[in-house]
């Protein structure tokens, strides 16, 4: 499995994305063959790199060794330039004028201020698609508000809808408008390339992260639409099925002081009998009057301790699979190490292992979707801070050997951070 996908073969996208959004967008076409340029500069690097440059961390090679950077730009390939010089800005345009698209996820004023906007983009390339994935969208009293993934979670509602009914309101933390974002970014990038290879026109596609998350609270918007109150609050449990939680097992090893989890929902009454006839005794002490759902949700609690001190005996794996087999959704809570040794993921090669340098053999999770029943190759690690100017900036936009060593002498290109405001 060396050779890379040819999906999107021919296609030149350049991303000026930052973070995780835009670049993991990007990284979906780079993976179906798309050939992304990734343009960062010298001073203002993505800062998935890191947050701000020191003059220890830029010694030590501390652009080269994040692993949130170097897991969202694989396969892709990298220029420097300095965007606010009006050569840097000039080359910039030269690329957009030999490529499909651009993907960005700055905040709405940014491409305005480096006279970058899309009528700008247009001049260049009449064709140009521009995806705009900032957290707001591009219109709206909110457009050049700054936010990150968990802002966005913030101000999508889930926070309310997360926890119980006591808590304040329960942040995730894992920045789910990241992750959204990214694969409507690329769902609405191809959406555009097929327009465009249709009819040879550009768009503007204007994407709020935001609103990507309201179908992750669409239970929450129909419950207060419908009722005009605010959604149950329940943590694991539901006001509709019991038991529906999480359940302490057996610790994986001796050395193991924790105990596994052990995911257990039931949804109907066949499955909470099946439930009975596995755990035996353990909930004998239920009789009939509680086959019906109301009934179970009524003495939830009960039903729960019940059901935890009879899984605190198990093996988690071992009765995960009894308890499917006999009809009722049950599954392991995984760890997140866990899952490079999984031999689900392992069976489906989901794990590709690249040699990169300054971190060495380092594993790559694949595209969730397979082609033809294999995941899709991963071909070359996340670049190098400016890995292929000579390669983009002289092969393809022709500049000679002289000009890339004026270029990097005046500080419009390079391969290593800087300090701002220095040009050596």
């Amino acid at each position: 499995m060396t050779d890379r996908a040819t999906t999107l073969k021919g296609i030149r996208i350049v991303d000026l994305s930052m973070g995780w959004a835009g670049p993991l967008a990007a990284r979906h076409l780079a993976d179906m063959g798309a050939d992304v340029i990734k343009v960062e500069s010298c001073e203002r690097f993505d800062w998935w790199r890191s947050w701000e440059a020191t003059p220890e961390w830029i010694a030590d090679n501390g652009a080269e060794k994040s692993e949130r950077y170097n897991g969202v730009n694989r396969n892709k390939r990298n220029v420097t330039l300095d965007l606010e010089s009006a050569e840097g800005r000039e080359l910039f345009l030269q690329l957009v004028k030999k490529s499909n698209a651009v993907i960005e996820n700055f905040s709405g004023s940014v491409l305005p201020k480096l006279g970058l906007d899309y009528d700008t983009l247009k001049q260049a390339n009449k064709d140009i698609i521009l995806v705009s994935m900032p957290a707001f969208g591009t219109t709206g009293p909110w457009q050049k508000f700054r936010a990150y993934g968990s802002t966005v979670e913030q101000a999508s509602g889930l926070p309310h809808m997360n926890g119980f009914a006591e808590d304040l309101p329960t942040m995730q933390h894992v920045a789910y408008g990241d992750a959204v974002g990214g694969l409507n970014g690329a769902s609405a990038m191809l959406v555009a390339l097929r327009h465009q290879a249709r009819t040879g026109e550009g768009q503007r596609v204007d994407l709020s992260q935001v609103e990507g998350l309201f179908p992750l609270g669409i239970h929450g918007i129909l419950h207060q639409s419908a009722l005009d109150e605010a959604p149950p609050r329940n943590g694991n449990a539901h006001s509709e099925f019991a038991p529906h939680g999480v359940y302490p097992c057996l610790p994986d090893s001796d050395s193991d002081s924790e105990p596994t989890w052990l995911l257990v929902q039931v949804f109907d009454d066949n499955q909470w009998l099946a439930l009975k006839r596995v755990t035996g005794e353990a909930l004998a002490h239920f009789d009939k009057s509680y086959n019906s759902g109301p009934a179970r949700v009524s003495v939830a609690q009960q039903i729960d301790e019940a059901l935890a001190q009879w899984t605190s005996t198990q093996e988690a794996n071992s009765v995960a699979a009894v308890l499917q087999g006999a009809g009722i959704a049950a599954a392991v809570a995984r760890r997140a190490f866990d899952a490079l040794h999984d031999p689900h993921l392992n069976e489906r090669k989901f794990w590709q292992w690249q040699e990169r340098v300054f971190v060495g053999n380092q594993p790559n999770g694949s595209a969730a979707y397979q082609v033809n029943g294999q995941p899709i190759a991963i071909v070359n690690p996340a670049p190098t801070l400016g890995e292929h100017n000579t390669e983009v900036l002289g092969e393809l936009l022709g500049q000679t050997n002289a000009q890339l060593e004026a270029l990097e002498t005046k500080g419009i290109i390079g391969t290593k951070p800087r300090m701002p405001g220095t040009r050596s």
